[in-house]
């Protein structure tokens, strides 16, 4: 048996992009220069959500959601995430979005 790791299929890259929070969050996390950077806090964020439905939405459903896939790595200490050890694999989706951000509606990204 091989010690390859499989990589990340398409789906999962789009069920990661497919809530708004998530992807703000990720592309946060693109954003930043490195990887030495410094993590993204949560409340950094902007979102549609008011304060307490994001803050219940983030801990219990998006970040899980995002961790799990190695897309990031959170520090629940600290409120704050930073890039995953699978975060390149969904890199050229996010720089894709990111590149046109003015073609999409604001909601999108």
């Amino acid at each position: 048996m091989s010690g390859k790791v499989a990589a990340t299929s398409f789906e999962a890259c789009l069920e990661a992009l497919a809530h708004v929070e998530r992807r703000r969050l990720l592309l946060a996390l693109l954003n930043g220069a490195s990887d030495e950077d410094p993590p993204v806090a949560l409340y950094q964020l902007d979102s549609d959500a008011e304060d307490d439905t994001l803050k219940l939405s983030m801990h219990h459903v998006h970040l899980p959601k995002l961790e799990a896939s190695g897309f990031i790595d959170v520090d629940r200490q600290q409120h704050s995430v930073t890039r995953g050890p699978r975060f390149n694999e969904i890199r050229p989706l996010l720089e894709l979005l990111d590149d046109n951000r003015e073609r999409f509606p604001d909601s999108w990204v």
